[in-house]
């Protein structure tokens, strides 16, 4: 299916944006993550546009979108504007799904934790990204509270996210791109992440967007973490974590129901390019939240992540039991029994 391509304004920049499938259906807008642009999506788009209305953008600064003026133009609050600016073009009238990875995700969390951002937001599906703000009150906690447990997570997550100094250092991160990365990059996703090149991805934008997307840690993550502020939401989250993830531990998603009213959530056997490596398993998680937020009964795995709710798995969830002889006696005890096992769809 051929996506249409548009351009949305938000403040000074032009962001380029594309939409796939039936406008009449439920949104989904993608948000991707640094060094990526909205190809890191294509595998994902696929799954769900047939049933969908599927919308992905470049963030300001990556692929076919522009740049700000300085680095000021990368804080968060900006990013959420132009969220927001992309979810009222594509979807005025209705709440928009979203689904975000790596830096889409904290950007995300920016709107989603917005006030009344449950009235532009139906759902929201978070992939190796959390809140600046949350982290930032996670390591306040566990260092006032220095169990060994507590100290042990810190270590891990300072361990995966030894990339975070390293662009904090000048001209050094800009430098590392500009000497080999940006060429080598294909083959390092190949072989630490298990990602197959595909059309657009790496992008021919790469070493100008990574360069530039610089400015995404050295704008925001001393500021948010050093000076976390109260953030809540009303919004659907469902939070899915890679088990194999380098950067981002499944350790950052502890406490998160203090701040999200329903959270579901969900772990998955991949390293951090998930949308690329796994787009049918992401695509089928997003798929069955957004189909329960509008309405239909959550798929058995839905309900079993549910933070607060029923966590025990039924005997014979997810299976069909056949039961001949069903009308009187024994066979009837027996259809009774699996009836209060799970739900019967047909009688004989």
């Amino acid at each position: 299916m051929r996506a249409e391509s548009s351009t949305v304004v938000s403040g000074d920049v032009r962001l380029a944006v594309w939409e796939s499938g039936d406008r009449t259906k439920p949104t989904v807008l993608l948000v991707h993550g640094y060094p990526d642009t909205h190809a890191v999506w294509d595998g994902v788009v696929s799954e769900l546009s047939e049933r969908f209305h599927v919308v992905t953008y470049d963030v300001r600064g990556a692929g076919a979108s522009e740049p700000p003026q300085g680095r000021g133009g990368y804080q968060l609050d900006q990013l959420a504007r132009d969220f927001f600016a992309v979810a009222d073009a594509v979807s005025p009238d209705k709440p928009v799904h979203v689904v975000a990875h790596d830096w889409g995700s904290i950007q995300s969390w920016e709107a989603v934790t917005e006030p009344d951002a449950h009235r532009r937001i139906a759902s929201y599906t978070s992939i190796s990204g959390p809140c600046l703000d949350h982290v930032g009150e996670w390591i306040r906690y566990r260092l006032s509270n220095p169990t060994p447990h507590h100290l042990r997570q810190l270590a891990t997550q300072q361990l995966h996210s030894w990339y975070i100094v390293a662009f904090h250092l000048p001209a050094l991160a800009p430098l590392v791109w500009r000497l080999g990365l940006s060429a080598r990059w294909g083959k390092v996703l190949r072989t630490l992440e298990g990602v197959k090149t595909t059309a657009g991805h790496p992008a021919a934008t790469l070493s100008s967007d990574a360069i530039r997307g610089i400015s995404l840690y050295r704008a925001n993550m001393r500021p948010r973490l050093q000076n976390p502020r109260p953030r809540s939401t009303e919004v659907p989250v469902q939070v899915i974590s890679p088990t194999g993830d380098h950067y981002v531990t499944a350790a950052l998603a502890e406490g998160l129901e203090r701040h999200v009213s329903q959270l579901w959530r969900r772990s998955l056997a991949a390293r951090h390019w998930a949308p690329l490596t796994h787009a049918p398993a992401v695509a089928r998680m997003v798929a069955e939240l957004v189909d329960h937020i509008e309405g239909a009964p959550a798929a058995p795995e839905l309900r079993r992540a549910r933070v607060g709710g029923p966590k025990k798995k039924r005997a014979f969830d997810g299976q069909v039991v056949v039961v001949t002889g069903a009308g009187s006696g024994i066979g009837r005890g027996h259809r009774a029994g699996f009836r209060r096992c799970g739900r019967e769809s047909r009688r004989r």
